[in-house]
This record gives C-alpha cells, structure tokens and sequence, in this order.
C-alpha cells in the first residue's frame, strides 16, 4: 500500500480552517513561545473533528479512524502515513508536560458525533457534549501557560458558550449535511416544533423559541465565562479570552437580532476587530 492510500485510511479532506472561525485560536496576543505548541494542538482536533464530521463516512469508519487517532495519542501505536498529527500532539505534550486527557476527551466527542445524532436537554448537551468537545480546548491553553486549575470552572464556561453558539450558527447546516442537531428535544418539544423544521427557509416561530432558549443558557455560562481573564496570571492569555469574551458577547447579540436559517450570521470583520480592541483594553485598563 502506498504512503498516499495509507494517509487516505486515516486523514479526510480538511472542511474547515482557522480563517472560517469564529473565535481567535493562538492568535498573535499569545506568547511567541507557546504558539507553535497551540497549532499543533489545533490541526490535531481539527483533524479529528473533520473525521468526525464527514458526510461521506460511515459512523464505524469514523470511529475506526479516531481510534487510531488515539492508539497514536497514548503511544500504543507507532505513527505512520495520515497518522502525523497525533503523534505531533504527543510529542507536544510530552515536552510541556500537559495531559493526553484533554486530546481524548476531543477524541471522544467526535467518536459521539458519529452515532449521537440528538440531544434530549440542555444537560445533555452541555455535560453530554460540550464538555467533552469544547471545555477541553480551554483547559489545554490554561496548563499549556501554567495556570492554576481553579480557571477551569470559567474556561469551561467560555468555551461551552462559544460551542453552543457555533451550533445555532450551523443549525441548519448540521441538520442538512450530517443530519445532527444540537438542539435540547425537550424544549423543541415544548415549543411545537421538530428537526424537519430545521430545512425551511426561515425559523417558524416555535424554533425562534428554542434557540432563544438556548441563547438565555448560554448567557449563564457567559455571566461566569466573564471572570476568566481576571483570574489568570497570564496577561497574554487575559487577553486572548477577553477578546473572545467580547467577541461571544457581540455573537449572541446578532443571534437574539437575527434568523441563522435565513442568513449566515457572523460578526463582520470591523465589528471582530471592535472587540478586539475592547477585549484587550480592558485586561490593559
């Protein structure tokens, strides 16, 4: 087998990149040292996370791959061809000093993703999924800058909030391509309204409901998100979570103002760097 078809058994076409985010990932505020360890950290879940989110792959197939993401990971593998980026990820690791549990806990979302399909309640979505998928990211970068543990209460706030509002972003999006959706079935119910009203070309009035639910949760998490860059040593990374502090503040805003079925909503390059500049004058203020 060639190096070319064995990459193939492991590694799918990238479908997003670091351009298409929301939210800043080892942006420039971060210091120079540690940034290298971040992209290392971010192609290896992005990696993972496309595997997981392909249309084009059976869920055994995805959970095979990312299974060898993780043989790779812990070192119970050797690494080859279409396998580079966990081994990176270790390597990265290892020289740090920081846990593999957070690359697994990733690992672990997206081997849910490949047959968890619906979400029966907020709880579930939150402590079920984002836990898993999101909160792991936040803690990364805290013990990457050697900050105390105590910050995960926050961090994980923060990085849940900005999860569930990627989900009502691509709401539709996941229901059409990978028919996955991210949203509590108990309020849907409540609210008179199924996934299939995901496909119109507009929010029914019950779904509005949903996901302004949904925006009244994640404004919980963000009231504890907001004491994160206080609490960390850090100036660099202060700023960096200010920035998207602010930036998932302005996010939700345009959410509760708009359709995401009707319209893509994303903050406009002007309206991110606003925040930007708030976020980090009020970690230098």
């Amino acid at each position: 087998m060639s190096a070319a078809t064995n990459a193939n058994t492991f590694d799918t076409a990238a479908s997003k990149d670091a351009s298409g985010e929301n939210f800043p990932v080892g942006s420039f505020l971060l210091p120079k040292k540690l940034r290298p360890h971040v992209a290392v950290f971010y192609a290896f879940a992005r990696a993972a996370d496309d595997i997981g989110d392909s249309p084009d792959l059976p869920a055994e197939e995805k959970i095979r791959r990312l299974d060898a993401y993780e043989d790779v990971l812990l070192g119970r593998r050797e690494p080859e061809p279409g396998l580079e980026k966990p081994w990176r990820i270790r390597q990265s690791l290892i020289e740090c000093g920081i846990t593999t549990d957070h690359c697994r806990d990733l690992l672990h979302a997206f081997k849910r993703d490949a047959t968890y399909l619906r979400y029966k309640d907020w709880n579930d979505l939150r402590y079920g999924y984002c836990q898993l998928s999101a909160s792991p990211v936040g803690r990364y970068l805290l013990d990457l800058h050697g900050e105390d543990k105590a910050g995960y209460k926050a961090s994980d706030a923060l990085c849940d909030a900005l999860q569930v509002l990627n989900h009502l972003q691509d709401c539709q999006k996941d229901y059409r391509e990978i028919d996955r959706v991210y949203l509590p079935g108990d309020w849907m119910a409540a609210n008179g309204v199924t996934v299939e009203d995901l496909d119109r070309p507009a929010l029914v009035p019950g779904m509005r409901k949903v996901l302004d639910l949904c925006l009244d949760a994640t404004a919980d998490l963000m009231a504890e998100a907001r004491k994160l860059p206080g609490q960390l040593k850090s100036k660099h990374l202060a700023m960096e979570s200010a920035v998207i502090v602010k930036i998932a503040d302005k996010l939700t805003a345009e959410l509760r103002a708009r359709d995401p079925i009707a319209t893509r909503v994303q903050l406009t390059k002007p309206q991110a760097l606003w925040c930007a500049v708030k976020g980090v004058a009020s970690v230098w203020l």
